[in-house]
Formats: structure tokens, sequence, C-alpha cells
């Protein structure tokens, strides 16, 4: 069967979404309230649950891998978005805002993977999952070094650059789960 990034892409994407906008019906969005670096840290406890998972090999909270994925993607979203928002007062905004905003932080992110997949030649799909995570990981401890750094870098993207990064990783680890797509 021949791979197709796109389909596999929008499918998982449709699953990290549809629980996003459930959410955020729920609960509105209360995480305007949160700060740049709680969001980062936020991600950076469901990548390390994901590591602690996949090395003992036992849940011991009932939730698995790939709903740590899912909410990783989402909370890069939401980074994202927190990013666009920084100076909006606002802290509850209609669902019909976000989603627009969902879908831009989507398609952007959406476009670099395929600029770097053109350039890798989908690499990933020979990655352990395991790698995606440590991949993950790193990328978290360069964007708090940033956030310390106040933004300041000498070399390197900037904090949007690696949520994006962060994003599409655990949308490459989803997809190699193949728990959301059939």
């Amino acid at each position: 069967m021949a791979n197709n990034t796109t389909a596999e892409y929008d499918a998982v994407i449709k699953v990290c979404k549809d629980l996003f906008l459930k959410k955020t019906n729920d609960y509105g969005t209360a995480w305007r309230i949160l700060r740049i670096s709680s969001i980062t840290d936020q991600i950076f406890i469901k990548a390390q649950r994901i590591r602690t998972l996949e090395e003992k090999k036992i849940s011991k909270v009932g939730e698995n891998i790939t709903s740590e994925y899912i909410g990783i993607v989402n909370y890069c979203i939401i980074a994202m978005m927190q990013l666009d928002l920084q100076d909006e007062k606002r802290t509850d905004l209609p669902i019909e805002e976000i989603e627009v905003l969902f879908d831009k932080k989507v398609n952007e992110t959406k476009e670099l993977m395929f600029a770097k997949n053109h350039d890798y030649g989908e690499a990933w799909r020979d990655m352990r999952i395991s790698s995606l995570t440590d991949l993950i990981l790193m990328k978290l401890l360069r964007v708090k070094q940033m956030e310390d750094n106040e933004g300041q870098t000498l070399a390197s993207e900037g904090v949007k650059a690696n949520y994006q990064d962060m994003l599409n990783y655990s949308v490459f680890a989803l997809i190699k789960l193949n728990d959301l797509i059939s």
C-alpha cells in the first residue's frame, strides 16, 4: 500500500481538532490564561509521560500514548495561537474564531512539513516512535532555553518553528501508531 501522507496527516488532524473543539465547547478558552512557558511545560509533561510509557510499558492512569500525542498536537496549536494573541486581552473567545485560528496554524505547519518532507524524503517513516518522542523532548528543552533567554536567539529558529516541528513529529507518531487512521 502506497503512503498517502496528505490523507494520513489530515485524518490525524481531524481527530485532534474534533477533541479540541469538544473541549473548547466544554471549557471555553480557559487556556488563554496560560503563559507560553506554561504551555511548554504542559507539552513537556505529556512528552515525558510518553517516554515513561515507552520504557515501562505499563500505564497506571489508563491513558495511552496515542492520547498523549493528541494532547501535544493540541497544545502546540494552543501555543501558536497564544503567540498570535499576545496583545489580545479577551480570554473568552468564540469557538468559531478559535476554529479559524486552529485551521490556520495547522495549515502553516502542514506546509512546513511538506517542505521538509521534500528535502528529507519522508525519513520519518523509517524512524522509531521513541525517536520522535526524544526529538520532541529535545525541542522542548530548546524552547525552554529560548524562553529563559526571553526569546533572544543567535543562530536558531524561533519558538514557533519548534512548536511546528513538535506538532509534526506528533502527527508522524500518530500515523505510525496507526490508531487513528484506517
